[in-house]
C-alpha cells in the first residue's frame, strides 16, 4: 500500500502532527509526505497518487482540504459535457477517497469535528490504512470551486445591522424570491456551517449525505425577519442589486451576475474509523 501525505503550506511537512501521521502510516504503508503550495503541485501530488495508486490524505484545515479536492474536480470534469455512464444526479465521477489530518486538537467547527472524524494523527493513520470509507455530497458553484460547509451571501453596515439587497433566487423550481422583494440574508448549506441571523437560523438542519442542499432566506417584516427555507440539488441566485458581498465557507467574493450551486450526491468520500 502506498500513501502520499500532502502538506499544503508553509511549513505544514515539519508540523508534529504531520511527522507523527506519517510515522504511523509508515507501519502499514510506503508513505511519503508532499508538501504543496501551488494549483500545479497540487496537480502533479494528485497525479502521481493516481499513477501510484496510492491513497491521500490531506494535513491542515479546511481551505487545504476544498483545495485539493478543487483539483480533483477539475481533472475528472468529463471533457465535452459528455456524462454517459454517470448517475443522473451527477456531472462528475467518483472521487477517491480522502484522510483528513487536523492540525488543531479541538475545532468543533472544521470539517472533522461535524463529521466526528479522528484528529489524533495516530487514529488518523488507522482509518486510512484500515477503517471504512464514508461517501458526502458535494455542493460545486459555477465559479469553478467546490463548497464543504456552506455560503452566506448578504453584508452588515458599520452598525451591524444587516444590509438590504435584492436577487431572484430559485432551489429548483421552487422560487424563493422573485427580485423584487427586499432580502437580508441568504444561507446555502452543505452538513454544516448552520448560518443565523441576529440568533434566527436560516438553515435549520442539513445532512452531508442526503444529496440535497439547504437554502434559506431572510427577508424583512417589519418586527424582525421572516424566514423561507427550502431544500433540493441546486440553487440560483440572480442579483438585481448592482453587487452583493458573499462567503463562500471562507473564501470572500462579490456577486454581481448569476450565480448557481448544485449537489453532486456521494461525489467525494472520506476514510472514517471502522
Amino acid at each position: 500500500m502506498h500513501v502520499l501525505l500532502f502538506a499544503p503550506g508553509p511549513g505544514t511537512a515539519a508540523r508534529v502532527p504531520v511527522l507523527a501521521c506519517a510515522d504511523a502510516l509508515g507501519r502499514g504503508a510506503t508513505t511519503a509526505v508532499v508538501p504543496l503550495e501551488t494549483d500545479a503541485e497540487v496537480d502533479a501530488a494528485l497525479a502521481r497518487a493516481a499513477a501510484e495508486d496510492a491513497r491521500v490524505v490531506v494535513a491542515g484545515g479546511d481551505g487545504p482540504l476544498r483545495a485539493v479536492l478543487r483539483r480533483m474536480v477539475r481533472q475528472v470534469v468529463p471533457r465535452g459535457g459528455d456524462r454517459a455512464g454517470l448517475r443522473d444526479d451527477r456531472t462528475i465521477p467518483d472521487l477517491p477517497p480522502v484522510g483528513i489530518l487536523p492540525l488543531e486538537t479541538t475545532d468543533p467547527g472544521d470539517l472533522a469535528g461535524r463529521l466526528s472524524l479522528p484528529r489524533r494523527p495516530g487514529e488518523v493513520a488507522a482509518a486510512v490504512l484500515g477503517g471504512s470509507i464514508r461517501r458526502l455530497d458535494l455542493l460545486r458553484n459555477d465559479g469553478g470551486s467546490v463548497t464543504l460547509h456552506g455560503a452566506m451571501i448578504g453584508a452588515a453596515g458599520e452598525d451591524g445591522r444587516p444590509l438590504g439587497w435584492r436577487a431572484r433566487i430559485d432551489v429548483d423550481d421552487k422560487e424563493l424570491s422573485d427580485g423584487s422583494e427586499p432580502l437580508v440574508a441568504c444561507a446555502v448549506a452543505n452538513g454544516g456551517g448552520y448560518a443565523d441571523l441576529a440568533g434566527l437560523p436560516l438553515v435549520l438542519s442539513a445532512d452531508p449525505a442526503d444529496g440535497l442542499l439547504d437554502v434559506g432566506i431572510a427577508l424583512p417584516d417589519g418586527h424582525g425577519f421572516e424566514v423561507r427555507r427550502a431544500r433540493g440539488r441546486a440553487v440560483s441566485v440572480s442579483v438585481v442589486s448592482s453587487e452583493v458581498p458573499f462567503t463562500d465557507d471562507t473564501v470572500d467574493g462579490t456577486l454581481t451576475r448569476k450565480r448557481t450551486w448544485w449537489m453532486e450526491a456521494g461525489a467525494w468520500a472520506v476514510y472514517a474509523p471502522e
